[in-house]
């Protein structure tokens, strides 16, 4: 992958250093630059975008084009402040490969002002004009690691450009955070205060664990498996060019024949011809799972289901609704989820469901892992037809159960996945009342199932309760409820800590601890209605006992996390109530974010609670890791355990922060 420019060979601000250490440097530690420039590359480039733009970042380390901090020499490699330090695999102190650490650093920060769709029509400013290998007919991936590695991807993809630099840098390079923060500075970064701090967030207190998971294959871009690029679409694109320079031949000879008046006569003009259905908009085509494959794969996600509905052979509705979703007439109502294209498809999607319900047609496609697609047309054929876009990548047993194939007043009728062996409808604000069973006709089409409340009421928040077959070796009931997409969120509870013990891992909400503590924050799930929503998980982090009283209060981090990796978190304070479903009060409310997640472990929170003697108090809590909690600003308190209550006025102004197990200190969130 060569890249044909003149190095430079002034290093630094004024500095000199010999081009020949720092491409000793270059080329010795090449695997490592290369992980480091990977990591800090923002992930919605793509794996193999981001594979190439990690080898140029680091080839053009040694020469211009890159941007420059001010005051700087245009593509100099800057001379470091610090040679880096000496850790258990850490950085070599070799100013040359720091100079060009720096460097590479930089450059990686620079593409996130690149263009979103880059390269675009439009040149980039000349510091960001990409410059990167070219690869032609191939697909460049690192190799696929566990679930682990799949969770830390994408935890990181939720953080900025300084924050993905920054965790590379404390655990691969192992610096210290005073040298991160310092190089980080250097490379342009207005705020590496807040990326070490959001860095150390992702890293949780398993440093070791997490470094080993960044050295690993799936953040390894020179070990690559390669696969080709779209046959199909290579091919339309060869034919989609012959055909023009036809038409562009036979225009011009049109052209040729009016200026030069051959006065023949013209026949008159015949109707367009539609233009015939072929590859991935062929309804011939389409992918359609043989039933009961589900029962014998290891994959159980919408690649398993079948194709159901009374119209699934009906090529003229398939052949519509594939023309709509390529280029959708005027009029057509079209909805996607956050984060979904709404491109057509690249390949021969999957049918699902093609039949009528409710006075329209509905047809039910899976585009290619990524992406479940609704189109529905009126069967009058009087009204505009409607399409639905939502992502569905890396579905699973729960979050592939369940599709909305109609809406109507309020409510939604559902598509079960055909491992759903029992389905049931249940109140999330009537914890002790029984679930309901939920009819399903032999299509696996739900009855319809009322939705929550809108305009701000909530009196009750409608769930279905869902249950796999033995079949799959997956018999468990959860938990889905519909926050507006095509697909509903999965809904789980992670119990309260007990004392000295482990982390848990969320489990499913159908227990009575469970539908208890969702009764009480159920009405949260208002404010994520339209977002794409995945998965939201209920954790009760800590119970703190409420100074003169003998009640006790529980600390509650609703974390929702998003198909397209994002995730948002809410703290909430649950103190005693008269009502099972008294709402609990919003204390944070923090967006994109590692909070509450298996990388995001820890965390503390505080507020301003009045007794019912009418004191008021500050009280703050931290999860299972604070050994000590402590309050500044204008009221001042500190105790040795995870929880604090002191007195305070009501206005009063504070900062609450807790020492962690490991001596870190994390802040509350706010």
């Amino acid at each position: 992958m060569p890249l044909h420019t003149s190095p430079l060979r002034i290093l630094g601000n004024g500095a000199r250093l010999d081009v020949k250490e720092a491409e000793a440097a270059l080329v010795e530690h090449y695997p490592r630059l290369v992980r480091l420039a990977y990591l800090t590359l923002p992930p919605r480039l793509g794996r193999h975008r981001r594979v190439l733009a990690a080898h140029a970042v680091v080839q053009r380390a040694l020469y211009g084009g890159a941007s420059t901090t001010p005051g700087q020499r245009a593509g100099a490699v800057p001379a470091p402040r610090t040679a880096g330090s000496v850790g258990d695999g850490g950085a070599p102190q070799s100013p040359a490969y720091a100079g060009v650490r720096l460097r590479v650093v930089r450059s990686a920060l620079a593409f996130d002002s690149r263009p979103r769709w880059w390269p675009a029509r439009v040149p980039a400013p000349a510091t960001l004009r990409p410059s990167m290998p070219v690869v032609r007919g191939l697909r460049l991936f690192p190799r696929a690691g566990g679930i682990e590695e799949f969770t830390l991807d994408r935890a990181v993809a939720e953080v900025t450009g300084p924050s993905r630099a920054a965790l590379g840098l404390l655990l691969l390079e192992c610096l210290s955070d005073d040298e991160t923060r310092a190089l980080l500075g250097e490379a342009g970064v207005a705020g590496p205060a807040e990326a070490v701090r959001v860095a150390r967030e992702i890293a949780g207190g398993d440093h070791d664990r997490v470094r080993t998971l960044l050295r690993s294959p799936e953040f390894d871009p020179c070990t690559v498996q390669t696969r080709p690029s779209d046959l199909l679409r290579r091919r339309n694109r060869r034919r989609a060019g012959v055909a023009a320079v036809v038409l562009f031949a036979v225009a011009g000879g049109m052209a040729v024949d009016a200026a030069m008046g051959t006065g023949r006569s013209e026949a008159p003009a015949a109707a367009p011809r539609p233009v015939p259905a072929v590859g991935a908009l062929d309804p011939v085509a389409l992918a359609r799972t043989p039933a009961g494959q589900w029962a014998d794969t290891s994959r159980v996600d919408f690649s398993a289901w079948a194709p159901r509905g009374g119209r699934t052979d009906d090529e003229a509705l398939l052949g519509r609704a594939l023309g709509t979703w390529a280029r959708p007439p005027a009029g057509t109502a079209v909805t996607r989820a956050p984060g979904t294209p709404d491109v057509p498809p690249a390949q021969s999607p999957r049918l699902l469901f093609a039949g009528e319900l409710g006075g329209e047609t509905v047809v039910l496609f899976h585009d290619a892992g990524v992406r479940v697609v609704r189109y529905a047309e009126p069967l009058s054929r009087d009204g505009a037809p409607e399409l639905d876009f939502a992502r569905v990548d890396d579905a699973d047993v729960t979050t592939a159960a369940a599709v909305v194939v109609s809406r109507s007043g309020g409510a939604a009728r559902y598509l079960l996945a055909p491992w759903i062996a029992e389905s049931a409808t249940r109140d999330l604000l009537a914890p002790d009342s029984p679930a309901r069973p939920l009819a399903v006709d032999a299509d696996g089409v739900t009855a319809a199932v009322s939705g929550p409340a809108g305009g701000g009421s909530c009196t009750s928040w409608p769930v279905m309760q869902l249950r796999s077959s033995e079949k799959i070796v997956e018999k468990h009931a959860f938990l889905v409820t519909d926050l507006g997409d095509l697909s509903p969120a999965h809904l789980t509870h992670t119990p309260k800590p007990g004392s000295g013990a482990p982390a848990r891992q969320p489990r499913e909400a159908t227990g009575g601890d469970a539908l208890v503590g969702w009764a009480r924050t159920a009405c949260s799930l208002q404010g994520l209605r339209g977002s794409g929503v995945r998965a939201v998980n209920h954790w009760q982090f800590a119970e703190q006992s409420l100074p003169g009283t003998r009640a006790s209060a529980g600390w509650v981090c609703t974390r929702a996390d998003t198909w397209r990796g994002q995730g948002r978190v809410l703290v909430q304070f649950v103190p005693p109530a008269t009502s099972a479903t008294a709402p609990a009060e919003l204390v944070a409310d923090r967006r994109n974010t590692a909070l509450c997640s298996r990388f995001g472990q820890h965390v503390v929170a505080a507020t301003h609670w009045r007794s019912p003697t009418g004191a008021w108090y500050v009280l703050a809590a931290g999860s299972r890791a604070a050994t000590g909690l402590q309050v500044t600003g204008s009221v001042r308190g500190a105790s040795k355990g995870p929880t604090l209550a002191v007195p305070a006025p009501r206005d009063a102004t504070f900062r609450a922060s807790a020492r962690l197990r490991d001596g870190a200190t994390m802040p509350a969130v706010r």
